[in-house]
């Protein structure tokens, strides 16, 4: 049984309802959950309240600190622990939550420790209206209670993108995690009690979305700031809770996001890139590529190669060293993923490769598989073109010039991320300063500096975390004034 984790405790919930954690890669049972009902969730917001107000309040910022390197390192020697849970709730490769989810999960505790010991406030002198001096300075204290409310695509490495820096700053927490992935954040409990964090600084409710712990959490008076990464629509009726309590909100939601590359682009590089962002992580990243545009000239070598490096992925078990390739999240995701691919056909796509369900062993054909596809004969304007499907898929198109390019990559009512792929740099600063999105990579795709912001525009969200900017949302600012009087002596 997976438990609620509330006041440094683990505890099932209230109602004594509970719902079940399957394994995608075969449709087998992993765990019973246990749901958390609106005491639950009443508990853990009054632990967090009491927790700011009493020993998480009344560390020093370099204890504090202290402390979450010390979460960073026990994530460090539990790794196979949390590797082992993350892979059972998602079933992805071994190897790709080994080397990204957990060592970044641990990674985001250490860089918003030192961020927050390190990035200084404005300061300014100035004149008084008589003549005098004055002395400006801000102070950052904690915003309160967050609500953490986290997607099940990369369970462990988004969750502490939030609670690190929450943390840091000094508030408390309460997560909800998906109820697809609940392992990980529960786990992560273990590792605030081994090491000291107090009780009731961070908690970990589980459940639903309406009616359920997400709701109960997001509505509750006693939470001081949401911040969530999902999907636009359940980012916006979070967004509609919030506006009751005038409580600030960050949003990482979804996209469509493109990748547009120039007949000068180097080609590997550029297969090579299109290739993680297109399939990686089964196409289930937000920051992932569903739009490649492709300058007419290498059009049909793009397309091909793209093809053979998305048919040479193998499925299979996450503990199997030659797999490249897992499962989607659940049955429910298959279908709708699925349901797209048949959308594509009647939209008049090609298939190039993929476009079904890859033939999998016997004892995986419960799991939530679906081929790598890629599409050509797409319409810019066909839904398949604009709708995000989150799954191994692409579109790929042609265009002639670079201002064709532009207006069907800006063409979105989203606006997360894009790749852009050339050897001319005047080109590359130009083309990635007129893309209306957060994150811009050109040449690569998904290389991640966390000092820089994150986020995106139009429905892909509000805000930016990262470096100073997650210190801002997880802090509120107060300016100080001093007004020297008299002359020196």
């Amino acid at each position: 049984m997976i438990l609620n984790f509330i006041n440094g405790q683990y505890r099932q919930g209230r109602g004594g309802r509970s719902f079940s954690d399957m394994n995608p890669v075969d449709g087998s049972l992993i765990a019973q959950v246990s749901e958390a009902t609106r005491e639950d969730v009443d508990d853990a917001v009054n632990a967090a309240r009491d927790a700011l107000a009493g020993p998480w309040g009344a560390l020093k910022l370099s204890q504090r600190c202290d402390l979450l390197y010390a979460v960073a390192a026990e994530i460090d020697r539990r790794a196979e622990d949390f590797v082992a849970a993350e892979v059972a709730d998602t079933g992805k490769p071994r190897s790709l939550a080994s080397h990204l989810d957990i060592p970044r999960g641990a990674a985001n505790f250490r860089v918003f420790a030192d961020a927050v010991r390190n990035v200084a406030t404005e300061t300014f002198t100035s004149h008084a209206p008589d003549g005098e001096p004055t002395l400006n300075y801000a102070l950052r204290r904690p915003k309160g209670v967050v609500a953490v409310i986290c997607p099940w695509n990369l369970p462990l490495l988004l969750m502490t993108w939030k609670v690190g820096p929450a943390l840091a700053c000094g508030n408390t927490v309460v997560v909800k995690p998906s109820e697809e992935t609940p392992a990980t954040a529960a786990l992560l409990g273990e590792v605030m009690n081994s090491v000291g964090i107090p009780k009731g600084v961070y908690n970990v409710v589980h459940g639903f979305g309406p009616e359920s712990a997400g709701e109960f959490l997001t509505t509750h008076p006693g939470v001081d700031a949401i911040t969530f990464t999902g999907e636009t629509r359940t980012g916006a009726a979070i967004i509609r809770a919030s506006a009751a309590g005038i409580k600030p909100v960050s949003m990482e939601l979804g996209g469509k996001n493109p990748a547009v590359v120039f007949d000068d682009a180097d080609l590997d590089a550029t297969i090579a890139g299109l290739t993680r962002s297109v399939f990686e992580n089964s196409g289930q990243v937000c920051l992932g590529t569903e739009r490649v545009y492709v300058q007419r000239r290498i059009f049909d070598a793009v397309v091909q190669r793209l093809a053979s490096a998305a048919a040479r992925l193998r499925p299979g078990r996450p503990e199997d060293p030659a797999t490249t390739l897992g499962p989607l999240i659940s049955a429910e995701h298959q279908r709708k993923v699925l349901d797209y691919f048949a959308l594509a056909k009647a939209e008049g796509a090609t298939a190039v490769c993929g476009g079904g369900v890859p033939d999998v062993s016997h004892e995986l054909k419960a799991g939530a598989w679906v081929e790598p596809t890629v599409w050509t004969g797409v319409a810019h304007e066909s839904r398949v073109a604009r709708e995000e499907i989150f799954g191994p898929c692409c579109a790929v198109i042609p265009f002639e010039t670079e201002a064709e390019a532009l207006r069907m990559a800006n063409d979105t009512p989203y606006g997360l991320a894009a790749s852009v792929y050339t050897s001319d740099v005047a080109r590359a600063h130009r083309f990635a300063g007129a893309l209306r999105v957060g994150v811009v990579w050109v040449n690569s795709w998904f290389v991640r500096d966390l000092r820089t912001p994150f986020g995106g525009s139009g429905a892909s969200g509000i805000g930016r975390e990262g470096g100073v900017h997650s210190l801002e949302f997880y802090t509120e600012l107060s300016n100080v004034c001093i007004k020297f009087n008299g002359e020196a002596q």
